[in-house]
């Protein structure tokens, strides 16, 4: 079925106030998961306060209500996002790039489930040494080369489907030598070879963790924790092959910027997705990439929250992460000599130095300041109102 272009209001917001009170009777959740609910739930409403406006030329008023500012919160990540996308394409080279995509296999996704922390860890760690390991190699760039990694844990009909986004440049630098190293189009590393190194090194590393007692295991894994069925399980992964995905690299990077952008500061899926709410059945729409096709995707409104909070990250963990020439410890000093050596100066962001009222006009061209009646008059904040109650 092809999915509408009906376009709705309706958001995951709007599903959480319906239908949570329910939810919280069926389901349970763990604590950053309830700081999430709660969070998605009362966003830019009363319960987490607020402020009132009133114009200095005609008196008009005008309340808003705070948002939650929780990170998988689809209304509160937009100005994020767009400081994100603009400061990396600052701090990125004038070159090509590449999109890979770094999946785990299915039988792996209980154990991540119950262990998100670590195997993400695993996942972060065994992807970013595998490139990095293979770019030096003098059989392939024999330079060193840089990653943006983003992690995502969600396909498009929302089940659990932990994988990798990763940027790499198309080269790399030679210390030795002092020079950019371009590579050609096609990805400079056999596929085939990085899903080798990747798998062994997330394998090892997952053995590893075993190893250290490091895993949790309740639940359907619970027969994991015995070392035959463990080793029964690694034994099953090594025989596997495993997905890694590359396209022919981008004339420049804006293109895989804006990508990223997209899914590197929301969770889950996009409130422009979500097409209604009829019979406590959500409708969204999908991309189903066996056939690139749009289609329409029905959800009961518990089993819809079930889903979207499976990919709640774990409290403190960092999504996106840097590696190589991208490394916090390299872009000053690396980074440098590798844009004197292409010839290109660093880009200053267009941003600094601007408030957020000054951003959203300079995204949106609306001044959020101006008045919306007389449209000469200035917005002054003359009441602030606390939350309704404190939220967890």
């Amino acid at each position: 079925m092809d999915a509408s272009t009906t376009v709705s209001t309706i958001g995951v917001g709007d599903i959480i106030r319906k239908y949570g009170q329910q939810f919280r009777q069926q389901c349970n959740m763990s604590p950053v998961q309830q700081k999430t609910f709660f969070a998605i739930k009362n966003c830019r409403t009363s319960a987490m306060g607020g402020h009132a406006d009133r114009c200095d030329q005609c008196g008009h008023m005008r309340f808003f209500y705070n948002s939650c500012r929780n990170r998988h919160c689809p209304l509160c990540q937009g100005l994020k996002r767009t400081k994100w996308v603009d400061k990396l394409a600052c701090d990125l080279l004038p070159v090509r790039y590449f999109h890979i995509v770094f999946t785990i296999p299915s039988e792996i996704n209980p154990l991540a489930l119950v262990n998100q922390e670590i195997v993400y860890d695993i996942l972060f760690k065994a992807a970013s040494e595998a490139v990095l390991a293979l770019a030096k190699d003098p059989k392939y760039l024999n330079s060193a080369t840089g990653i943006v990694a983003i992690l995502h844990s969600w396909g498009q009909n929302l089940m659990y489907h932990p994988h990798l986004h990763t940027m790499v440049p198309a080269g790399g630098w030679n210390d030795q030598e002092q020079k950019w190293h371009p590579s050609r189009n096609k990805f400079f590393i056999p596929v085939r070879v990085v899903s080798a190194l990747f798998r062994g090194k997330f394998l090892f590393y997952l053995k590893q963790a075993y190893s250290d007692n490091r895993f949790t295991f309740t639940g359907k894994i619970s027969q994991l924790k015995g070392k035959k069925n463990f080793n029964q399980l690694m034994t099953e992964l090594y025989r596997k092959k495993w997905v890694i995905y590359t396209k022919k690299s981008f004339k420049n990077s804006s293109h895989i910027i804006n990508y990223l952008g997209r899914y590197s500061h929301r969770v889950a899926i996009a409130n422009s997705r979500i097409r209604g709410i009829e019979d406590d059945q959500v409708t969204f729409s999908m991309k189903d990439y066996r056939d690139g096709k749009k289609k329409i995707v029905h959800l009961q409104a518990i089993e819809f929250i079930r889903r979207f909070l499976l990919h709640v990250l774990p409290k403190g963990f960092c999504k996106i992460r840097y590696y190589g020439l991208f490394a916090t410890c390299n872009r000053n000093r690396v980074l440098s000599r590798c844009r004197i050596a292409l010839g290109e100066p660093k880009i200053i962001s267009k941003f600094t130095g601007l408030n957020w009222q000054q951003l959203f006009q300079m995204i949106t061209g609306k001044d959020i300041d101006l008045c919306p009646v007389c449209h000469t008059g200035r917005m002054i904040q003359t009441i602030t109102f606390k939350p309704l109650y404190p939220l967890a």
